[in-house]
């Protein structure tokens, strides 16, 4: 009994320990951007640990002076919003359609889908910005940026909302449906309550997705569609990385994700362990 005591006891201070230890490990990049983003670029570069630089607000002012932070992060907005809302309002409905009216090819083309995920981005930059700049004409515009973020988190999208919708009864809206409910109110009236969980976290996974895409939005935008990553992208330069800079940048277009994350962080949790994760 007492051995039982001992290794309970053991196991309550020991896990916190190491769940602590696991969170430092992970948050401590983060920690070290931030730090950096406040030095210049000649202390980013020295072997200084710590606080024993000068503190500077002069990457942040460099960042919004000379570089139009808010146009760049405007972009992000309206990219992940759009391309969130679109990949919702085509995943809804495909979700839908495969939970309960599958079919025997239902899990190949889940399979298919997910596959896409593995196709190697670079093998199709080169016709990506080929057909979109000389035939499209859409190279560097929003509609390219929320069509691609859009396509490329669609799989994920749906998988997820196909798995929450499995958890809800099919006879619910089997009972709707003696009652003459449309497949629309359904949908509407039915399926987006009972799963509004679900599909918000679906929503906020997608929308990060969205906002930490890089690959395509350096690749197919140069100003007017430029996002934050675009803008972390500039901060190279022949002669090397300005690391302050640089850490002031990334800093700004991690926290309202960071903070997002926090805010949302019950929702998030709840909504996977909902379905996503079964």
């Amino acid at each position: 009994m007492a051995a039982i005591t001992n290794q309970s006891r053991f196991g309550k201070i020991a896990w916190p320990v190491l769940a602590w230890l696991v969170a430092l490990i992970f948050f401590f990049p983060i920690f070290w951007m931030v730090l950096t983003s406040f030095k210049t670029d000649a202390d980013a570069v020295k072997p200084e640990f710590l606080f024993s630089f000068t503190p500077t607000l002069e990457n942040y002012t460099n960042m919004t002076d000379n570089y139009d932070y808010w146009k760049f992060a405007l972009n992000s907005v309206i990219t992940a919003t759009f391309a969130t809302l679109f990949a919702l309002v085509v995943g809804v409905p495909c979700a839908y359609a495969m939970a309960f009216n599958p079919s025997r090819h239902t899990k190949d083309v889940l399979m298919w889908m997910l596959s896409t995920k593995m196709l190697p981005a670079a093998a199709v930059l080169y016709p990506m910005t080929f057909l979109t700049k000389n035939f499209l004409g859409i190279y560097d515009t929003h509609f390219l940026i929320i069509l691609v973020l859009c396509l490329i988190n669609l799989p994920i999208a749906i998988w997820m909302l196909f798995t929450y919708f499995k958890e809800i009864p099919k006879e619910i809206l089997e009972a709707a449906k003696m009652d003459g409910v449309t497949t629309w109110g359904e949908i509407r009236d039915i399926l987006i309550p009972l799963a509004w969980g679900g599909i918000a976290s679906t929503a906020l996974l997608t929308f990060i997705f969205c906002w930490n895409e890089a690959y395509w939005t350096v690749r197919l935008t140069t100003t007017e569609a430029a996002t934050l990553s675009k803008l972390i992208e500039g901060n190279r330069a022949p002669e090397g990385l300005f690391f302050g800079r640089l850490s002031a940048v990334s800093t700004a277009a991690v926290m309202p994700i960071v903070v997002l994350g926090w805010f949302c962080q019950k929702q998030l949790v709840q909504g996977l362990t909902f379905g996503a994760v079964k």
